[in-house]
């Protein structure tokens, strides 16, 4: 028996912890480019941009966003890098080749999470 999969395939979405959701929606609407949707009463933030979405939880929690990281892979990278480059994204990394064979960069957003973004080294 086949199974056709359904038109909008199943997704992974990071969720993340946030100290500060107001600071965390600034973030990421000013300075990556990320459309917001958030929930005031639930202290919950959603992210997207494009295909890109990340969800945020308050917590009073400091030692949770320093452990956290979500990856973002994808042909888009490349321009991601150069756009957070040019409106001067604080703990922006290099974008450059790593000893595993993928071109990534990273950043951290105002509490710690870490967001590595990353492309086979052909998809540029």
């Amino acid at each position: 028996m086949t199974t056709k999969a359904p038109a909008d395939p199943a997704r992974t979405i990071p969720i993340l912890p946030s100290l500060d959701i107001g600071v965390t929606q600034a973030f990421y609407r000013d300075q990556l480019g990320f459309d917001v949707e958030l929930y005031e009463a639930e202290q919950y933030l959603i992210v997207r941009r494009n295909e890109m979405e990340i969800h945020f939880w308050k917590t009073d929690d400091r030692k949770l966003p320093e452990v956290s990281a979500c990856y973002i892979r994808g042909g888009e990278v490349p321009f991601l890098h150069a756009e957070f480059s040019a409106r001067g994204v604080e703990k922006l990394s290099a974008f450059a080749v790593r000893p595993w064979n993928m071109k990534e960069f990273y950043v951290w957003d105002p509490h710690g999470n870490l967001l590595k973004f990353g492309c086979a080294p052909e998809e540029i």
